[in-house]
């Protein structure tokens, strides 16, 4: 069974730059991607556009940024971590964001990772290979 990530970016280039490093790195995880909060929840509740789809498959990892349209990241967060379909969903937040307060939310409200996302190509295409070594293939999930 192939085991999806939800990428929660609103960002284009950054989006495009995640899937590519992800390919290039061999990691063949479907890659759903949502570009605010508020499809980010939708999809894993099965909500608005999302409703009806199946719900047995939720995402190995989320990658969420926190400056997002409609719902930000840490409310993002905060929704995944008080509902028991998704709690144990690890959290990987990848944000330009450079406010500690950020910092400290994330990680308050149960984030497994706090990443800046570098400004060089070839770093941000590192970092991504190094997210989804670890999270994907190093880390023991919880099995649902």
């Amino acid at each position: 069974m192939q085991t999806s990530i939800l990428l929660v970016e609103d960002n284009p280039d950054d989006e495009a730059l995640t899937i590519r490093a992800f390919g290039k790195n061999g990691i063949q995880n479907r890659i759903v991607v949502a570009r605010d909060g508020q499809e980010a929840i939708d999809y894993l509740y099965g909500l608005g556009a999302h409703a009806g789809r199946d719900m047995g498959e939720l995402p190995v990892l989320i990658l969420l940024d926190i400056k997002l349209p409609k719902l930000n990241g840490i409310e993002v967060l905060r929704q995944i971590r008080n509902h028991e379909t998704t709690k144990l969903i690890p959290v990987v937040v990848l944000t330009t964001s450079k406010e500690e307060d950020d910092l400290i939310k994330s990680y308050s409200l149960g984030a497994n990772s706090y990443i800046r996302k570098p400004v060089d190509f070839m770093q941000f295409m590192e970092v991504v290979k190094q997210v989804g070594i670890y999270w994907l293939m190093l880390n023991e999930p919880v099995q649902s």
